[in-house]
């Protein structure tokens, strides 16, 4: 049944005719299903085809269904959840959106990191990867982002960017892209000369590799991605947009570069990245509250111990308990559950619906029990 106001809109009669000649399901809810699963699947099984050494720190992942099939579609910046080790990890994809043969997943090692070092350690061609489907917010929106951008990188930050100059070029789009990359060392520039190859072939992509610890023949800018500096390689950001992934530092730093530039807020955009590495440091973390000591919580009918500046998430997975979660930085909200009992610290990172605070909801992600707690998932 057509809504009433429909036939007041233009083209109303040409496409009410194209959506009615389409297949539809409503007889068969299995074809929904299946066609629903083909483009947004829960979990998807992967052969690693490939393994590339980027750096001597990182290495990518070229990932392909085992019947050699298309993989979902999705948009450049977005990422995957990839499960290891009884836990799971966003990745952003590398790969262009216009092959959907594969996926390349680039992972850089983490000192310390469960997953990054458990991929790069034990992953070869021929072994099997389960992922989730494609997801996240931080792509390029040409209806509110425009088509003349800039992207701030840092270390492995620079993998969404990569999947965004690559769809440039592939597709021909007539996009203005200046990405400035900021690295450690010029050893630690991640796809240096495939990035410098496009720049020099596509004259609206444009590449500045800035070093902090620079070799005596280095000749690019060196030191950090500040707001001068920023101006002088893409030129004045009025009216762009911004664009930041990297480590967790360089969000307030790059937001303090930009603000003194006069850039607003509503024009930066910035890649979840992780819970915070020191929730004891955020204003509202309870005064006088040990991060060390630990508290009991309860989930499944289970109870067990885990310190105060623990995220419930990892916790959680450590005794056994897997809730559903994709970016594990308090924004996707896939890992929302209710606290019954007790308090925790919900870090600013933790995009809250309004009510949520109301009826006792946050995302375990990035939430810390403070007391003994009970909790609903």
């Amino acid at each position: 049944m057509s809504h009433p106001i429909a036939p007041h809109f233009d083209d109303h009669d040409e496409v009410r005719a194209d959506l009615d000649a389409r297949p539809h399901h409503a007889t068969d809810p299995s074809e929904s299903a299946a066609a629903v699963d083909a483009h947004h699947p829960r979990r998807l099984r992967l052969t690693v085809a490939e393994v590339v050494t980027e750096t001597a720190s990182t290495s990518t992942f070229r990932l392909r269904r085992p019947d050699g099939g298309d993989l979902p579609p999705f948009l450049a910046g977005q990422y995957v959840g990839v499960f290891a080790d009884g836990t799971n990890r966003p990745y952003a994809i590398a790969s262009s959106p216009a092959r959907t043969d594969h996926w390349d997943l680039t992972v850089r090692r983490v000192p310390g990191g469960r997953i990054s070092n458990h991929l790069i350690d034990t992953l070869a061609p021929g072994h099997t990867l389960t992922t989730t489907g494609p997801t996240g917010t931080f792509h390029h929106n040409p209806l509110f982002h425009g088509e003349d951008v800039v992207f701030l990188a840092g270390g492995s930050g620079v993998v969404p960017a990569m999947s965004m100059v690559r769809e440039i070029a592939d597709r021909g789009l007539s996009r203005r892209f200046h990405l400035l990359y900021g690295s450690r060392s010029a050893e630690d520039i991640v796809f240096r000369t495939e990035l410098d190859t496009l720049a020099a072939t596509h004259p609206d992509i444009h590449v500045h590799h800035v070093v902090q610890h620079a070799p005596a023949d280095w000749t690019g800018p060196t030191g950090l991605l500040t707001g001068p500096l920023v101006e002088a390689l893409a030129g004045p950001l009025a009216g762009r947009t911004v664009y930041v992934c990297g480590p967790q530092a360089l969000y307030p730093y790059a937001l303090r570069q930009l603000a003194a530039l006069g850039h607003p807020r509503r024009r930066i955009r910035f890649e979840a990245n992780g819970a915070p590495a020191d929730p004891t440091a955020q204003p509202h973390w309870p005064a006088g509250t040990d991060p060390a000591t630990e508290v009991a919580v309860t989930a499944r009918g289970r109870t067990f111990r885990t310190r105060r500046d623990r995220p419930l998430l990892d916790a959680l997975e450590d005794a056994g308990i897997h809730p559903e979660a994709a970016c594990r930085s308090g924004e996707c909200g896939l890992c929302r559950i209710r606290v019954v009992k007790g308090h925790v610290h919900t870090a600013t990172e933790a995009r809250l619906r309004l009510s949520d605070e109301r009826f006792g909801y946050t995302h375990s992600c990035v939430a810390y029990p403070i007391t003994d707690t009970e909790l609903d998932l």
